[in-house]
């Protein structure tokens, strides 16, 4: 209560989950001995992690995938649903990029995600990225995941159930989420519908406000599963 009732010098406040001892205090280390983080919090599993992201609301949550108990992407789905706007951004950590663990977070409404072995400044970097919330960290890999596992998604699912509200979109906010879901950034997709970056984060910021949509990622994931980006497509023409 006392850091959230000082804006200067705000730091971002990061919860730590992992089960592995050694990962998660390396994890730990790292980030209280940069600048301009805080860790509130340290949890060995899912079921921990979604008590202390209740308890001390953090800005960011590392979130290991696979754990025993409760797994990653069901602690992601419990922390965003129960969280107290604003809600944390969720940053998956993943031994491997093609992973259908990291898909179903991503789904669940996960950031972003970043490999265990990116080194210290790449985590830093991707803990201020997804924090920021302007870009979804390393677009081009999550969207090569998220081809790699829409198939088996709709092929898990009689009804994959597109979410109400995708027809309640205007046009630009249907091209926004195109172009962002296709991998562009904030900039490229102002240039290609010559429009401002904080027009194009206008429309984009409507739209998963209508499509109740936590993240970007989840955003890229909706666009595949309802058919408005197919595999394959790069945003041409």
């Amino acid at each position: 209560m006392s850091t959230a009732d000082q804006p200067r010098d705000r730091r971002i406040r990061v919860l730590v989950v992992d089960d592995q001892f050694l990962v998660r205090t390396g994890l730990v280390a790292l980030l209280r001995a940069a600048p301009g983080t805080e860790v509130v919090g340290e949890a060995a599993d899912g079921a921990e992690a979604v008590a202390l992201a209740a308890a001390t609301r953090p800005d960011v949550v590392l979130m290991d995938i696979r754990m025993p108990g409760m797994s990653g992407i069901e602690a992601t789905g419990q922390i965003l649903a129960g969280a107290v706007d604003p809600a944390p951004r969720v940053l998956i950590l993943t031994t491997f990029d093609l992973d259908e663990y990291v898909y179903g977070a991503l789904r669940a409404g996960a950031s972003g995600f970043l490999l265990k072995d990116a080194g210290p400044e790449r985590l830093l970097a991707a803990v201020a990225a997804v924090h920021g919330g302007d870009a979804l960290f390393a677009p081009a890999v999550t969207r090569r995941l998220v081809e790699a596992f829409t198939h088996m998604s709709h092929a898990a699912s009689a009804d994959p159930g597109p979410p109400p509200g995708l027809d309640t979109l205007t046009g630009r906010e249907t091209e926004v989420l195109r172009l962002v879901a296709r991998g562009l950034t904030n900039a490229e997709t102002a240039d290609r519908l010559f429009i401002s970056e904080a027009t194009v984060k206008t429309h984009l910021n409507r739209a998963m406000s209508k499509l109740r949509l936590a993240s970007r990622a989840q955003a890229v994931v909706l666009a595949y599963e309802t058919g408005l980006v197919t595999p394959g497509d790069r945003g041409a023409g």
